[in-house]
C-alpha cells in the first residue's frame, strides 16, 4: 500500500491465538468490519470482538475489508492473520468506498447471519449476541440505534436526524437511526442485496425492496478514540442523490415505464393540445403565430414527450435484461409449505 506507515510492525511467527472462530468449518456468523485508515483502533477492535464472540453460542469469523488504507491498516491485519484463527483480511487495491468494502465482505461472508459493523470503536462488540439473538426471533434484518449517539450535535446529530426523518418518508420504513452501521442480517437477503454508488447508508430501504422484516433495537455509542471521522456535511448532496435513486426502485423498479411512460404522456398531450390551438389560430382566425413563444413550447413539450416515452422503453427493455441474464424473480418466497399427507393412489 502506498503512503507513510503511521506504524511499524514486525514479522510475527507465534503459533494462530486459539479463539471460538471458524478454523477449517463454515462458521455461523460472519462480522464485516470495512476498514480505512483505522490502524490505531484496530488491535482494540480485534480483541473486543474477540471477547465478546468467544461467550457467543456461534462459531464465528472476522472479516476486515481494508478499502485502500494508506496509514499501516492493511499491514497490520496480514500480520494478524499469522496468530488469529478467526480473522480474514480481504484488501482492496484502492479506496472504492464504505458500499464497495461491505459488498466484499458480503461477498466472502460464510455465516448464516452476518454482522456489520465500524472500525473505529464507536460501536459496540457486546452488543453483537443481542442482534443476532434479534435475528432468531425471525426478523432478516436487525439496525442498531445510537440512541446516546456520542458525536457533535451540529456537524453529525443534527444533519443525521434530518436525514433519518426524509429517508422514511420517501421509504416508508421507519427507523430511528439508518446510519448506524451495527446491523445484523441474515446471509440470504445480504446475498439479494446489490451494492453499488454509496447505497450502504440505505440498506434497511434495499432490504424492505427485498421484503424483508426490519426491527431496530437501541446499541451502545462510545465516542471516537483515535482519528477523525470520514465523514463531514459534504455527505449530504449525495445522500439526497441516493436517496431518488432508492425511491425510483422501490416504486418502479419492475415497471419503469409507469413513470417515464406517464410524464412522456401528459407532455405530449399538452403539446398536441397547443398545436392544435395554434392550428387553429392559423387557420382558423388567419393570425400569425411565428411570433409567439406558445409555438416552441408546443414543439418542446411534444419532443420532451417523445424523449420520455422512448425513455421508458429503454428502461423497461433494461429491467427485462436485468432480471433475465441473472435469472433474478421479480418475487421473494419467503417459505414453502408441502403437503405433510400423502395422497392416495
Amino acid at each position: 500500500m502506498r503512503g507513510n506507515n503511521s506504524m511499524k510492525f514486525s514479522l510475527v511467527t507465534e503459533k494462530p491465538t486459539n479463539h471460538k472462530g471458524f478454523g477449517g468449518n463454515v462458521p455461523e456468523l460472519s462480522v464485516v468490519v470495512p476498514i480505512y485508515n483505522e490502524v490505531e483502533s484496530l488491535p482494540q477492535l480485534l480483541e473486543a470482538l474477540a471477547s465478546s464472540l468467544s461467550n457467543c453460542q456461534f462459531s464465528y469469523e472476522i472479516i476486515c475489508v481494508d478499502d485502500g488504507s494508506t496509514d499501516g491498516s492493511a499491514q497490520f491485519l496480514q500480520q494478524q492473520t499469522l496468530i488469529r484463527s478467526d480473522l480474514r483480511v480481504v484488501i482492496l487495491r484502492r479506496n472504492y468506498g464504505q458500499s464497495a468494502a461491505m459488498a466484499a465482505g458480503f461477498n466472502y461472508a460464510r455465516g448464516r447471519f452476518i454482522v456489520t459493523m465500524d472500525g473505529d470503536l464507536q460501536n459496540d462488540p457486546a452488543d453483537i449476541p443481542m442482534l443476532v439473538s434479534k435475528l432468531e426471533e425471525g426478523y432478516d434484518l436487525v439496525s442498531g440505534w445510537r440512541k446516546n449517539r456520542q458525536d457533535a450535535k451540529l456537524t453529525r446529530l443534527l444533519p443525521s436526524k434530518i436525514a433519518n426523518w426524509l429517508i422514511g418518508l420517501v421509504t416508508g420504513v421507519k427507523l430511528h437511526d439508518y446510519g448506524c452501521s451495527l446491523k445484523a442480517y441474515r446471509a440470504e437477503l445480504a446475498a439479494d442485496m446489490n451494492l453499488y454508488g454509496e447505497l450502504h447508508r440505505f440498506l434497511p430501504a434495499l432490504a424492505f425492496i427485498e421484503g424483508a422484516r426490519i426491527t431496530e433495537i437501541p446499541v451502545r455509542h462510545h465516542p471516537r478514540r483515535y482519528g477523525q471521522s470520514k465523514y463531514g456535511l459534504g455527505r449530504t448532496f449525495r445522500v439526497l442523490m441516493d436517496l431518488f435513486t432508492i425511491y425510483f426502485m422501490k416504486r418502479f423498479l419492475t415497471r419503469p415505464m409507469h413513470v417515464f411512460g406517464f410524464f412522456g404522456m401528459v407532455s405530449m398531450i399538452l403539446g398536441t393540445a397547443l398545436g392544435v390551438y395554434l392550428t387553429f389560430v392559423k387557420l382558423g382566425l388567419g393570425e400569425k403565430i411565428g411570433h409567439r413563444p406558445l409555438l416552441i413550447l408546443a414543439v418542446l413539450l411534444l419532443l420532451t414527450g417523445v424523449q420520455l416515452f422512448s425513455f421508458g422503453l429503454m428502461a423497461e427493455l433494461l429491467m427485462r435484461t436485468y432480471h433475465e441474464s441473472q435469472r433474478r424473480p421479480i418475487y421473494r418466497v419467503r417459505e414453502v409449505f408441502e403437503p405433510k399427507v400423502k395422497s392416495e393412489g
